[in-house]
């Protein structure tokens, strides 16, 4: 008896997936690889946004290594599957951080909030709702931005645009330019605003500006969608780094909240994130969390437990708490002390240029004003890594390799034009 042939849709043993073209590894991840790859011992990598020792190296908390140990210890836990929305305890905690225990939207249960996967799944989360049950179909994004926000939109079919946010000419804000775009949105469109450390520029609005914005946004009935990456890594406050959210939320209109602690705890590969939609009553929120768990479901059903498990064991703990923010506080004040050697260096080596906005910028980033190719004549000469945008990342920088950045910036500013 004959074995029957195998069947097959492709023919002359061709692949099924033969028409899928080849796509460009995204730019922060090539960057990463080239560095990798690169066997000078002078390597720097100024390219991906995590905080690194005086040394150069990857960065734990000692409060994280200690709640690790506990939870590992702690033969009571075991691994079971979450609920969709999460750890509650986690989801609780988490809130009342980026709002505040006393906010009013947290006493009146106006906001529902779920576990995510980290910052990036937080907005991919919220945008897929907002594609599935809000009406409005275009989101306006802050120009430039983080390099993924518009993959969050575009991949569920929103709309989007962009409205102007940074000034090359001062390289500081272009509030006019700001209103002024927002302007022509349609009422109830979606705004992405970052609450902090605006990435990859470093500048932020005002406390004064935000007030404006917000007045704005909200005469004009738009949505407001926030990104909260580097809450605590901007002034060393918590409090102080959540004014923006919290301005939007005290006026009792509706928002959304991604919230992310890959930064601010070093907490990178755990993804630990959280969705926060701040609705008009408790009956909406409540409506809100049944389409949002629809929304994770099929997604990736729940969210991992270990790294959720930490920052809840860290929030609700006084001590660790405290610790924490002692800590959030030191990385601040070093990523201050970077900013100002490098720019104390620059000016002692005679580089031509001014270059007081690293100075004014804040956060984990700095936009240099370095051309694509004063980049590229960088990387190639110096081994120096960083976006083709020529952000800078604060926190891969220390006092001992603040000299080789500023002879390759020199050179560059002098020799590539």
């Amino acid at each position: 008896m004959e074995s029957p042939e195998f069947c097959s849709d492709s023919q002359d043993g061709e692949s099924a997936f033969s028409d899928v073209p080849f796509a460009p590894e995204p730019l922060v991840y090539a960057v990463m690889a080239a560095f990798r790859e690169d066997p000078s011992p002078l390597k720097l990598n100024l390219g991906i946004g995590v905080y690194r020792t005086e040394e150069g190296k990857p960065f734990v908390l000692n409060v994280v290594r200690r709640v690790e140990q506990l939870l590992v210890n702690d033969l009571s836990l075991g691994k079971e599957y979450l609920p969709i929305a999460g750890i509650p305890e986690f989801n609780e905690l988490s809130s009342n951080l980026i709002l505040g225990a006393e906010s009013p939207a947290i006493k009146e249960n106006r906001v529902t909030t779920v576990q995510c996967v980290a910052g990036c799944g937080s907005l991919r989360v919220g945008a897929e709702f907002l594609a599935k049950h809000y009406h409005q179909k275009s989101v306006y994004i802050p120009k430039p931005t983080y390099s993924n926000h518009p993959n969050f939109f575009s991949s569920v079919g929103l709309v989007v645009k962009t409205y102007r946010y940074y000034d090359l000419a001062t390289h500081g804000l272009d509030f006019q330019g700001l209103l002024e775009d927002l302007s022509f949105a349609p009422p109830g469109s979606i705004v992405l605003l970052q609450a902090c450390g605006h990435n990859p520029t470093g500048v932020d609005p005002t406390i004064q500006e935000w007030e404006q914005i917000r007045q704005f946004i909200r005469s004009k009935g738009l949505l407001p969608f926030f990104d909260s990456a580097y809450q605590g890594l901007v002034s060393g406050n918590l409090d102080a780094d959540a004014q923006s959210v919290r301005l939007f939320v005290t006026d009792g209109g509706e928002s959304l909240i991604a919230q992310s602690y890959s930064k601010n705890m070093a907490l990178y590969g755990e993804r630990v994130g959280a969705l926060l939609i701040v609705c008009k009553t408790a009956e909406v929120a409540i409506e809100v969390e049944s389409q949002l768990k629809l929304v994770i479901r099929p997604m990736y059903s729940n969210p991992p437990i270990h790294g959720a498990s930490m920052v809840t064991a860290i929030l609700k703990d006084r001590e660790m708490y405290n610790e924490w923010t002692s800590d959030l506080k030191k990385m601040n004040d070093r990523l201050i002390n970077i900013r100002q050697k490098l720019v104390n260096t620059l000016c002692d080596k005679g580089t031509p240029g001014d270059w007081s906005h690293i100075i004014r910028q804040v956060g984990m980033y700095s936009l240099s004003g370095l051309s694509q190719d004063q980049i590229a004549f960088i990387t190639k000469e110096y081994h120096v890594y960083m976006s083709s945008d020529g952000r800078i990342s604060m926190a891969g920088l220390s006092s001992r390799t603040v000299p080789h950045l500023v002879e390759a910036i020199h050179a560059a500013v002098t020799r590539v034009i």
